[in-house]
């Protein structure tokens, strides 16, 4: 068995890196050669969330589960607060082949799939970004965002306002000029929104976004989180990475559980990368990507970086 620690994890997946393999793994969905098993996630207390995602990808030949969960104290410890692991395993003879840290690789496969959103669903001439939330993955998600559209800038919110200074810093990096604004004000000013909070409460309503935004919804992951109102889902178009997950844990928990929003019109990503569907119809209609994160994505990502470890001698390996 391979062993990758999360301090080898820098350097060798970059930002394109995930996000080919990301698309890759929502198309194989989309397909039918790849499919997620059911998310076990339990609540321990303080705002700590715990949980366990895995799938079977048999074109990828990737079979797996990633442990780990959200602890919001670990600020306070100087660590992140999502904290997780990937184990990898034969699909044909269940031998564990990887053991791999999944704290940066959440980070960046969670902003490939918004990055993806963007790609195939975002108007071509979106020039301001928004941004709801600044923590930890925000700076990842405005990385990989800006590589889809020519932005021209940045515009943010955060419950925190003292924590905006990580969205302004990376704009800055990115050469794009900054701006802390309302909801409100962003809602009228961005042709993009990426949420990534850990919100229980809709941030984002209805009536502050315009026809013809993107909203790439990457923070609603366990039932009970919300990042945007419900309304806004029966709006939009909306797309999803899986729609079991989407319905039961995601964004669209919500919408469909008031009866505002159909199972049926939610449509995963994959079928727009693989030319199911149009994607986005028109100019004025709103989109909507509901990124619960599944465990393939976790999957995919992992295995690529045991590959390049292995290849750069950076992965270690046990007898198991």
């Amino acid at each position: 068995m391979w062993i990758v620690p999360e301090s080898a994890i820098p350097g060798l997946v970059d930002e394109q890196s995930a996000f080919d393999a990301i698309e890759a793994t929502f198309a194989a969905m989309s397909r039918g050669d790849a499919y997620n098993f059911p998310v076990v996630r339990e609540a321990l207390g303080e705002g700590r969330q715990y949980g366990f995602k895995s799938g079977l990808d048999r074109v990828g030949v990737l079979l797996g589960v990633k442990a780990g969960g959200y602890f919001p104290s670990n600020a306070e410890r100087g660590i992140p607060n999502h904290q997780s692991t990937v184990y990898l395993f034969d699909p044909e003879s269940g031998k564990p082949t990887g053991m791999v840290g999944g704290n940066l690789l959440t980070a960046l496969r969670t902003a490939a799939a918004s990055a993806i959103s963007i790609k195939h669903l975002a108007r071509h001439d979106s020039k301001v970004l928004g941004m709801v939330g600044a923590g930890h993955q925000s700076a990842f998600q405005m990385r990989a965002a800006v590589r889809q559209r020519s932005f021209e800038k940045v515009v943010g919110w955060n419950y925190h306002p003292e924590m905006l200074s990580r969205l302004a810093e990376t704009a800055e990096d990115l050469g794009l000029p900054f701006e802390a604004v309302s909801v409100d004000e962003l809602g009228a000013q961005a042709d993009v929104i990426i949420t990534i909070t850990s919100s229980l409460n809709a941030i984002v309503k209805d009536a502050q976004v315009r026809p013809g935004t993107h909203l790439a919804c990457m923070g609603t992951d366990t039932k009970g989180k919300q990042e945007v109102e419900a309304a806004l889902l029966a709006r939009a178009t909306v797309f999803t990475d899986e729609v079991a997950q989407s319905v039961s844990i995601g964004e669209a928990q919500h919408a469909v559980a008031t009866g505002l929003l159909d199972e049926s019109a939610i449509t995963e990503i994959g079928a727009v990368i693989n030319g199911a569907h149009p994607g986005r119809g028109h100019a004025d209609e709103i989109t909507l990507f509901d990124g619960t994160g599944v465990g393939l994505q976790d999957l995919a990502v992992a295995s690529a970086a045991v590959e390049l470890a292995i290849a750069q001698g950076l992965a270690q390996e046990v007898a198991f």
